[in-house]
C-alpha cells in the first residue's frame, strides 16, 4: 500500500504545482512592482520551487558533449554497447573529428555504478573527470518498476554476474572502478574471474567508498541495518509496483523511501537548501539559483530497487557480514579474494564518510592475500565526506590523479 499512497499523492500534487506555476507567472507580469516589492519577489520565488519540486522516476542526461583530450577537443557520443532487461552497457565514445583522425587508444575503465535510489547519472562528474585520460564505460542500471516480471529476479548473484559479462564485453586489459555499494559485488566478481582463469580480468580494481567490511567503525547506516531483522525490511520497506507500469507486481523496495532516508539524515541542510534557493530566486541571481537546482533535479530523480537484491544486499553486507568472513558465496560457489593476484588494488575513503566509514572499504586489502605488497594501495582523503569521495573539487584535484596512476601504470605490460 505504501507504493500506492506515494503515487495518489504524487497524482494529487501534480494539479497543485500547476497552479502554482501558473500564480507564479502572474505575479510574474509586472517588473517594477517586483523590483519594489520583495515581499511579491519571494511569494514568485516560492511559486517557482513549488512549480518545480517533486520526484521523477525518468533517468536524467548524462549531458557529456564534449571532452579535452590533451589539447583538443573531442566529441562524445553515448553508445550502448550491451544490455540486458536490468542494465546497459553504457559507453562515452571519443568521436574523431575527421576521418583521417586516430583517436588515441586510453585503457578502458569501467564504472560500476551503485543500483540505489538514484541512476548512474549521479555520477556525472566521476565520469566527466575520467574521460580526457580513459576510454570509460557505466553500468547503466535499469529501474526496476520498468521491468516487467516476466524477466525474472535480479538478487545480489545476478549483480556479479552482470559485472563479470560487462567486463567481458570490455575484453582483456580492461580496468574496474566501483563506487560505493558494489565494491562487493566488484571485488567478489574479480576473484571469481580470476579463480577462472578468465582473460579478461581487469588489470587494476579501485573500489571506492564501498562496504567491505561493515564491522569496522559501523556507521548510522551500519547500525539501521543490525538493529532491525531482515523480516523488519521486508515487512515495512518492500512493497509492488502499481499496475500501470511495465513492471506491474514486481516486488521492488522504492526509490523514494530510499530518498526519504537520506533526506531525513541532513534534514536541516536541505531545508536550508531550499531557503537559500528562495532568497537567490527573489534576488534575481538566478545562477546561485541554477546551482542548487541542478543538484537537486539529479536527487529527485529516483528509481527503484528489486526487492531480491535490496534484501540481500542488507542480510548479506550489513548484517552477516558475509564477504569478510569468507561465507558469500556465487550460486553456491564460496567466493575467495586471495584467488585475485595479478589484478592491482586501489582502495579509497574520505575522512568524514558518515555512510561509509574509514576501515571499511581498506578490508578489501587484507581479504586480497594473494595480492604481492607492491600491488596494492590505500588512500584516505581528508576533509571530505562520502560523496566527495568521488565527485568534486577533492575528487578532481587529490584523489583522481592517483586512480589515473594506478590505472595507467596497471595498463603497461
Amino acid at each position: 500500500m505504501l507504493y500506492k499512497a506515494y503515487q495518489f499523492q504524487k497524482d494529487l500534487a501534480a494539479p497543485f504545482r500547476l497552479m502554482a506555476q501558473a500564480l507564479g507567472e502572474l505575479l510574474n507580469t509586472s517588473p517594477a512592482q517586483l523590483a519594489s516589492d520583495i515581499t511579491l519577489r519571494r511569494t514568485v520565488a516560492a511559486c517557482q520551487i513549488a512549480a518545480w519540486g517533486g520526484l521523477t522516476h525518468r533517468r536524467p542526461e548524462f549531458g557529456i558533449d564534449i571532452v579535452m583530450v590533451g589539447n583538443r577537443e573531442r566529441a562524445i557520443r553515448e553508445e550502448i554497447v550491451h544490455s540486458t532487461p536490468f542494465a546497459s552497457l553504457l559507453h562515452f565514445k571519443k568521436v574523431a573529428e575527421f576521418k583521417k583522425d586516430i583517436v588515441a587508444s586510453q585503457p578502458r575503465v569501467l564504472v560500476v555504478a551503485p543500483l540505489s535510489g538514484h541512476f548512474a547519472t549521479l555520477l556525472r562528474g566521476t565520469v566527466t573527470t575520467l574521460l580526457p585520460d580513459h576510454d570509460v564505460y557505466i553500468t547503466d542500471w535499469h529501474n526496476a518498476r520498468d521491468v516487467p516480471l516476466r524477466e525474472g529476479q535480479f538478487g545480489l548473484d545476478s549483480f556479479i554476474e552482470h559485472v563479470i559479462e560487462f567486463l567481458e564485453v570490455l575484453g582483456a586489459g580492461s580496468h574496474i572502478v566501483a563506487i560505493c555499494q558494489p565494491s562487493v559485488a566488484a571485488l567478489a566478481a574479480v576473484a571469481v574471474m580470476a579463480e577462472d582463469g578468465n582473460p579478461c580480468v581487469p588489470r587494476s580494481m579501485t573500489l571506492m567508498a564501498g562496504p567491505i567490511d561493515t564491522r569496522i567503525n559501523p556507521t548510522g547506516v551500519n547500525d539501521f541495518a543490525t538493529e532491525h531483522s531482515i523480516e523488519w525490511f521486508e515487512k515495512n520497506l518492500v512493497d509492488m509496483v502499481p499496475s500501470r507500469f511495465p513492471g506491474a507486481t514486481r516486488k521492488v523496495y522504492p526509490g523514494f523511501l530510499q530518498l526519504t532516508g537520506f533526506m531525513t539524515m541532513n534534514l536541516e541542510r536541505h531545508l536550508k537548501a531550499f531557503k537559500d534557493m528562495q532568497e537567490h530566486l527573489a534576488a534575481g541571481e538566478n545562477e546561485k539559483a541554477k546551482i542548487i537546482q541542478d543538484f537537486y533535479d539529479e536527487y529527485f530523480a529516483v528509481m527503484d530497487l528489486p526487492a531480491e537484491f535490496y534484501l540481500e544486499t542488507v542480510r548479506l553486507v550489513f548484517q552477516e557480514y558475509a564477504l569478510p568472513l569468507g561465507k558469500l558465496t556465487l550460486r553456491g560457489r564460496t567466493i575467495d579474494p586471495g584467488a585475485i593476484k595479478r589484478t592491482a588494488l586501489l582502495t579509497v575513503e574520505g575522512e568524514r564518510d558518515d555512510i561509509c566509514s574509514i576501515g571499511q572499504t581498506l578490508a578489501a586489502q587484507d581479504l586480497c592475500t594473494g595480492l604481492a605488497p607492491y600491488m596494492k594501495r590505500h588512500y584516505v582523503q581528508t576533509g571530505v565526506g562520502h560523496y566527495g569521495v568521488f565527485s568534486g573539487r577533492r575528487w578532481n584535484n587529490e584523489i583522481y590523479p592517483i586512480v589515473r596512476d594506478v590505472v595507467h601504470s596497471s595498463t603497461v605490460g
